[in-house]
């Protein structure tokens, strides 16, 4: 069986291998029942220094403009992190992620036309890694797409 190649698999992957070490590092272990854990802030910093160490380009807290279409500019956010300006990421540090920060995921990838995305919540007992990849061609139904890691994206060579 031939293998289908994710859009930025090997970044990605590497992106939650971190993402996990960092959780491991900073987790809660026997105090989780007293201790919230750290703020959003120190997980950010953590995993873009930890990205940064295996020679990675890490850009922190990234203004990202959004734009109507006649170019006037209607808002801005800011991403977390933007690895090699190929994967955005947004850190959380919430006892379970929500639709709403699905949607901010999306909205940022769309905004910063940027192809892939991850969320990560170094909040919840275990870590939680969501991946994204946005379809900049609008369709009628939408035009981003949720793609859980598990399931691969087949793209054009």
């Amino acid at each position: 069986m031939e293998h289908v190649h994710l859009v930025h698999e090997e970044l990605t992957g590497l992106v939650r291998q971190t993402a996990f070490e960092t959780h491991v590092y900073f987790g809660k272990g026997f105090l989780e029942k007293v201790y919230k854990g750290f703020l959003e802030k120190v997980y950010e910093n953590a995993l873009a220094n930890r990205l940064r160490r295996k020679g990675l380009d890490v850009a922190q807290q990234r203004a990202v403009r959004v734009y109507d279409e006649d170019g006037t500019v209607v808002g801005d956010y800011v991403a977390d992190l933007i690895v090699t300006g190929c994967v955005l990421i947004e850190v959380k540090a919430v006892t379970a992620l929500t639709d709403e920060h699905v949607a901010q995921v999306l909205n940022y990838l769309k905004a910063a036309r940027i192809r892939v995305g991850v969320l990560v919540n170094f909040g919840a007992r275990k870590l939680e890694f969501r991946r994204f990849v946005f379809d900049p061609v609008p369709s009628v139904s939408s035009a981003c797409s949720v793609v859980p890691p598990s399931v691969p994206v087949r793209m054009p060579c």
